[in-house]
């Protein structure tokens, strides 16, 4: 599948619920509402769309939410979708997480073709972990990514830069992962969902900031690795791993772009920082035959934007688009 500008779409991120057990400070307001159970799709019409854009051209797929462990019986669809590994149809089965159910599905996700995850992890400081989640316990995620990596599961850390909150960390973040073989990402602030009056404004932190004080401990060598996704990666060179920067204020990564998400209701999102969409669970309901949902998938990639249109609005302290991360899936 090819955009209008050339790229090929060959990524697709699946939001599977937009519920979650944690409720991070930059990502969702404490008090969610959620949505119907009706307006959600099944895991076997998750299954079928995944299907749909696999036979377009999709290669890599990544599970998030939400938060994917929580869905009930979401080891299902795991095993469901391993089946386009083995026939090579699919070269990556992922997902992100927060971490809490790691414990109990690490080996699960194992055997199903899962070979990497993302564990979202903001701090190595329980009294801040608790402050950023919320509802999150630092332990029971500590214990999962323990969990993960005995059964062999590749884990990269995904961290959310917190002006005033994680900022003074980084440099033991990258000490920690280095020592037990992760990769870590570093991600700024995107301005999508209403999280608290002056949260916004307060939380961002340019990357490009935080690289340069990095670089007065750390030798940061560029590096050609990629993932598929958006992130720029670095070696350590005291430590040997790899450190990525997500920066979709300070330099963004659009031009390069290959992913569309899904969420968990079958909207199509073009671009995570653009409000329009695609309605797939129509056509998907309306007929066995998969032709009109792969005639809407097509029909939406004719439609993906140039670039997304986030922007730290200081003036109104109001989001540039106004659903919460946790709808569209990280």
């Amino acid at each position: 599948m090819l955009d209008p500008f050339g790229r090929s779409i060959s990524y697709l991120r699946v939001s599977v619920t937009d519920r979650c057990d944690f409720r991070c400070v930059y990502c969702m307001s404490e008090d969610m509402t959620f949505l119907p159970k009706a307006e959600i799709l099944t895991l076997e019409e998750l299954d079928r769309l995944a299907g749909a854009f696999i036979r377009l051209g999709v290669k890599k797929l990544r599970l998030t939410g939400g938060e994917p462990l929580v869905r009930r019986n979401i080891m299902h669809l795991f095993q469901s979708l391993g089946r386009h590994l083995t026939t090579g149809a699919l070269e990556e089965l992922t997902l992100t997480t927060n971490g809490s159910q790691l414990a109990r599905y690490a080996a699960a996700l194992k055997d199903a073709g899962v070979k990497r995850i993302n564990v979202s992890l903001d701090t190595l400081d329980a009294a801040k972990f608790k402050a950023i989640t919320r509802w999150g316990r630092f332990e029971q995620v500590m214990s999962g990514i323990e969990a993960a990596k005995a059964v062999g599961l590749q884990v990269k850390l995904n961290a959310v830069a917190l002006k005033g909150v994680n900022d003074d960390e980084f440099d033991r973040m990258i000490a920690w992962c280095g020592e037990d073989g992760f990769d870590l990402t570093l991600i700024e602030v995107m301005p999508m969902g209403e999280v608290g009056a002056g949260a916004r404004v307060d939380q961002y932190l340019p990357l490009s900031m935080v690289r340069s004080e990095l670089r007065k401990r750390w030798t940061l060598n560029e590096s050609d690795y990629k993932t598929g996704g958006p992130a720029r990666y670095y070696t350590v060179s005291e430590t040997g791993g790899r450190l990525g920067f997500i920066t979709p204020m300070t330099h963004n990564f659009c031009e390069s772009c290959n992913r569309v998400r899904l969420t968990c209701t079958g909207t199509l999102y073009m671009c995570l920082g653009q409000e329009d969409a695609a309605d797939l669970r129509a056509p998907l309901r309306a007929s066995e035959s998969d032709a009109p949902v792969e005639a809407a998938i097509r029909a939406a990639i004719d439609r993906k934007p140039k670039g997304h249109d986030f922007i730290i609005d200081r003036r109104h302290d109001r989001p540039s688009v106004p659903r919460h991360m946790s709808v569209t899936g990280g």
